[in-house]
């Protein structure tokens, strides 16, 4: 058995896109095209707006926040819920408090998990415009 760190403190701040308050820990890659990385989000910090260039599994660990699509509106998200964004979908996310984050990436994931019925509800919560 190894141990391994991927607290902020092994990471990388990463300000691309505009992002703020971001560091980010690679975790896995493949021979292929999966890669599997932890975004720190500072309380306050946002991963700025680009798009997606293969799939993205956005998957919450800890602390709440907001996701947004193609769309432009956010919507919240806490610990225990994923966004999905297909490739070639503009997004971006976010946190007043602070989360942990594990992105999954690959041309092609297969998804096994159940949608949340509600979340097109929960969006009216959030503001509907990026700041």
């Amino acid at each position: 058995m190894h141990i391994y760190e991927f607290g902020p403190h092994q990471g990388k701040k990463i300000d691309r896109f505009d992002s703020k308050g971001l560091t980010v820990t690679g975790l896995l890659g493949s021979s292929g095209d999966t890669h599997l990385v932890c975004m720190h989000i500072e309380a306050g910090g946002t991963v700025g707006r680009h798009d997606a260039t293969i799939e993205q599994l956005f998957m919450v660990v800890s602390g709440e926040g907001w996701v947004s699509g193609a769309d432009g509106r956010r919507v919240p998200i806490r610990a225990g819920q994923a966004a999905f964004w297909e490739s070639g979908e503009s997004h971006a996310s976010g946190s007043k408090v602070g989360m942990t984050v594990i992105v999954a990436e690959s041309e092609r994931l297969n998804l096994r998990l159940p949608q949340t019925p509600n979340a097109e509800s929960e969006a009216a919560e959030v503001s509907t415009k990026e700041e």
